[in-house]
């Protein structure tokens, strides 16, 4: 293939100084396969903490968020009594609070009827003791559509033993998380009692296990079917304390989440509320590792400035032939903005293909045992982005920084430079 003049000695600068041009294009590489692999892991560690928080958060959460101020009430009660008197109301305490919600049933039909909702989870929660010998351990006990609850946070796959559909079938079933039942000395098919709040008692038998690979979860959390806890509270079958959604769209959560709490009466949290510290956590790690990582590829970039300056006071004289013999300042721009474009791309392909490499051995590192943490290897997220930006920013870099040294070459005055 016949190449233009400009481009054949572009070609000669970059061969003659073979040492040069590999360590720049070394540069390149480097730079973005540190972005590729830092952004991978990264974003993988992201969405390795987001998928755990996900786990035992619905998308959203109704319930009845009942008040604790009851000076108002109390004050308006004496008023009536007392009107020329002040009333000092110190630590006032309600008589009787209601935690359920009331015309349950009807708006659990309400929302599997709404467009957007997936799965409507209904639950009774309440805290119990576990009797274990002459201690008590207290535990967070929730009454659940077993069915509905493994649709909400997939707790088949989490289960250590034992199966969630177990609670169908088996009569006053519970399912322990494996922290808890270590604690309790327990396995399937031990029998467990629990004490309500109100001091009543019911005696239930172990069909599983699960694990979440979270310390709140596996220490302090069980299920029962819904009947089981409503029987153990004393409380009637339409006594549910909280409603679960998943929606079609978790993104949708923030903004339908008002209009549920307007429609019903109740407190509706959406889960990016009820998380918002893990989601700032997120997104300041994302900060340093962008931050970082484009900071590897400006270094990548000021290395080839240095080496294409260094290359054009080396060759003055050359430039200056070329223009004597009648090459446009463009014509010498492009042969030295060519240079470096060529050592940014061979860099920035070589700089994917390495990103590549250690990403993939990353995600193929035994993550250390840890007994919470539910996970094998790495996290590691392959996201084609990183590859594209990678390329782009390579790119950008090694033109920008090629693009000073070809200017300040345009400039060159050839009668000054051959006149020595």
């Amino acid at each position: 293939m016949i190449l233009p003049v400009n481009l054949k000695i572009m070609k000669i600068h970059l061969l003659s100084r073979k040492r040069q041009t590999i360590v720049a294009m070394l540069g390149v590489t480097f730079g973005i396969g540190m972005f590729i692999l830092m952004m991978s892991f990264m974003k993988g560690m992201n969405d390795f903490f987001e998928d755990i928080m996900l786990s035992v958060t619905p998308d959203i959460r109704i319930y009845n968020d009942y008040k604790t101020d009851y000076s108002s009430s109390i004050t308006k009660q004496f008023l009536g009594q007392q009107q020329n008197n002040w009333i000092v109301v110190r630590h006032p305490r309600p008589k009787q609070i209601n935690l359920n919600l009331k015309n349950a049933p009807g708006i659990i039909e309400d929302l599997k009827k709404h467009n957007d909702v997936q799965v409507v989870s209904p639950l009774v929660s309440a805290q119990v003791l576990f009797n274990y010998g002459p201690v008590q351990l207290a535990t967070i006990l929730d009454g659940v559509d077993i069915r509905e609850e493994d649709r909400l946070f997939g707790l088949s796959d989490k289960m250590a033993s034992g199966r969630p559909e177990a609670l169908l079938t088996a009569n006053n079933g519970i399912l322990l998380g494996y922290k808890l039942a270590g604690k309790l000395n327990v396995t399937t098919g031990d029998m467990v009692t629990a004490t309500a709040p109100s001091g009543a008692q019911l005696r239930f038998r172990v069909v599983g296990m699960f694990k979440f690979g979270i310390a709140t979860m596996d220490e302090y959390k069980a299920y029962v079917s819904i009947t089981s806890m409503q029987q153990l509270l004393g409380k009637s079958r339409d006594y549910i304390t909280d409603i679960r959604l998943k929606l079609k769209d978790m993104d949708e959560a923030a903004a339908l989440a008002p209009a549920l709490a307007k429609k019903y009466g109740y407190k509706a949290e959406d889960w990016e509320t009820v998380n918002a510290s893990v989601k700032a956590g997120n997104l300041i790690r994302d900060t340093f590792t962008y931050v970082l990582s484009f900071t590897l590829l400006l270094i990548a970039g000021f290395g080839i400035y240095n080496i294409m300056n260094m290359v054009i006071i080396g060759k003055m004289k050359d430039i200056a032939i070329l223009k004597a013999e009648g090459f446009a300042r463009k014509d010498i721009i492009q042969i030295f903005l060519s240079q470096s474009l060529v050592i940014g791309l061979i860099g920035a392909m070589a700089g994917l293909l390495l990103g590549f490499v250690l990403s993939y051995a990353l995600s193929k590192v035994p993550w250390p045992e840890d007994e919470f943490i539910v996970i094998k290897h790495f996290p590691v997220n392959f996201d084609t982005l990183y590859y594209v930006v990678g390329m782009i920013f390579g790119l950008l870099t090694t033109g920008l920084a090629g693009l000073l040294p070809a200017l300040k070459a345009s400039r060159v005055d050839p009668v000054a430079i051959l006149r020595g």
